[in-house]
């Protein structure tokens, strides 16, 4: 299956621009490329009915559900705003995210 490319990252800050919950900034804890959908913390919460099991005792909890990437603006960790951003190749031959906003690279946090 063929992969989409994105310029969101797990672990990215970003904005939620439409919806239920327009406005709503939260990180990336799950990226969803083939869907081209990500799990937002605290974002699109639903509720499921869930049967016990060994586990669990069951009943109805809420969770995150998937939005579309493109319902997702990235915040600039400079400006702190939701921004467009641009890829550049640099000298030493990596790729970098730049804010278009402020010019500055975003940095790719890997926790």
């Amino acid at each position: 299956m063929k992969t989409i490319k994105t310029y969101l990252k797990k672990n990215d800050r970003v904005m939620v621009m439409a919806g239920r919950d327009r406005g709503k900034v939260g990180k990336i804890k799950l990226l969803l490329p083939n869907k081209y959908r990500a799990i937002v913390e605290g974002a699109q919460m639903v509720k499921r009915h869930m049967k016990p099991g060994p586990q669990s005792s069951g009943g109805i909890i809420e969770k995150e559900a998937s939005i579309h990437i493109s319902n997702l603006q990235l915040i600039c960790p400079k400006c702190t705003d939701p921004v467009r951003i641009s890829k550049k190749v640099l000298e030493d031959g990596t790729k970098v995210r730049i804010c278009k906003k402020c010019g500055e690279v975003i940095p790719t946090e890997s926790k």
